[in-house]
């Protein structure tokens, strides 16, 4: 049974809280040992304020909470620059229906307190930004705004800060669930491991778009051929990239299934390749969504969360053509695992449940890659992403 701290035990907590901060690939040679900053995305409900801030020590599975490191209207998703300086964080509009812009917010990184100190904000874009990530150079952000089914790149100046966007790209179209797809989301915004390519699943087309990123100037532009369609009803949300740079896969809000895809890396295209389930055959899909997937550093296993279930669901890879095997089901232990992790050393999974408040962590068995729970939780308000910088 889980066990729920005081806040007081919670100052250490002993294991490993960590999952990269949207750390770029750039960085993915990931020491086995090492401490690192946490930042955890919120919604910023009753519970909490803004972005929060841990330190976690790989080698002993320690996480010291640093508290709020900067308050800000619902950061749900956050970013860190390549060079460990800046982090950035979208605000989602608090009514997607009103499709006010939201924003995007720069700041600067103290590594001795964790805290952030705002630099600019821009406008977003469009309304409800929900994701984003900085290129590899570090000269362009790119963000996804789900309400308004936009995706926008921002030069990144010299100092961190922001410029206004450089390019918004306004999707269109619908697809045939009439209530969630009535318009285009926009919901993640995913680089290719060369930097060359952005790839955007929208939920509301059905598709999965490619852009082509030019990093002298912070633009993107549709590639051809600019998307690939799904199965009508997918709902595709996030994306991951296979190590390798041959495989990618989307995991489908709506469908509850994961899409294998090759990639083609020179051309800037998708082949699908199998769509699984992301639920046990028996399980109750009433109420219930999938919403981030994962691929582990070493591109053996696949982790996908179910929302409703509850679960992280995990998957074998196949090495020689990418194609999945369902594995196991573990419970999250907690309500809405919007996001979770894989810390720097792949040894451990960090799901964050949204609607329980708490961040559980678990084990990878780097044997099958099967996730045993630690014991222990972290409380955190409406907890949405995490992700890790290393400290030297």
């Amino acid at each position: 049974m889980m066990e729920s701290m005081p806040i007081a035990s919670r100052l250490a907590v002993p294991f490993a809280l960590c999952a990269s901060l949207l750390l770029p690939l750039t960085l993915t040679a990931k020491p086995a040992k090492g401490k690192f900053l946490m930042y955890v995305g919120t919604y910023t409900r009753d519970k909490s304020k803004g972005i929060y801030a841990y330190q976690f020590d790989a080698a002993t599975g320690y996480v010291k909470e640093l508290g709020l490191a900067a308050e800000v209207d619902n950061p749900s998703f956050v970013a860190i620059h390549p060079n460990g300086k800046n982090l950035y964080a979208v605000s989602e509009s608090s009514s997607i229906a009103a499709k006010r812009d939201g924003f995007v917010t720069a700041y600067t990184i103290d590594k001795q307190s964790g805290k952030l100190t705002k630099i600019n904000d821009v406008l977003a874009g469009g309304g409800g930004p929900c994701h984003l990530v900085v290129d590899k150079t570090g000269k362009t952000l790119l963000v996804a705004n789900y309400g308004t089914g936009s995706v926008a790149s921002f030069p990144i100046n010299a100092d961190g800060s922001l410029k206004p966007a450089a390019t918004i790209d306004q999707h269109k179209g619908s697809s045939v669930d009439k209530q969630r797809q009535a318009g285009p989301h926009a919901h993640s915004v995913n680089l290719s491991k060369d930097n060359r390519f952005l790839i955007v699943g929208d939920l509301g087309l059905d598709q999965v778009m490619v852009y082509k990123l030019n990093v002298m100037n912070g633009t993107i532009a549709a590639n051809d051929p600019p998307f690939t369609k799904m199965a009508p009803g997918s709902g595709p949300r996030h994306f991951s990239f296979h190590p390798s740079g041959k495989y990618g896969y989307v995991i489908n809000e709506m469908a509850l299934t994961v899409t294998a895809f090759q990639w083609n890396a020179k051309l800037g295209t998708l082949k699908e390749i199998q769509t699984i389930s992301t639920l046990p055959k028996d399980a109750d899909r009433t109420g219930a969504s999938t919403a981030e997937v994962l691929v582990h550093p070493s591109g053996k296993w696949l982790y996908g969360s179910n929302r409703g279930h509850n679960t992280i669901a995990l998957f074998k890879i196949n090495q020689m053509d990418g194609t999945l095997t369902a594995v196991d089901h573990t419970s999250t232990q907690g309500k809405v695992p919007r996001n979770f992790r894989i810390d720097p050393t792949g040894n451990y999974l960090f799901a964050a449940n949204q609607n329980s408040d708490n961040i559980v962590m678990f084990r990878i068995d780097q044997s099958n890659g099967k996730l045993t729970p630690m014991g222990k939780q972290l409380e955190v308000g409406a907890p949405v992403s995490i992700r890790f910088l290393a400290l030297k």
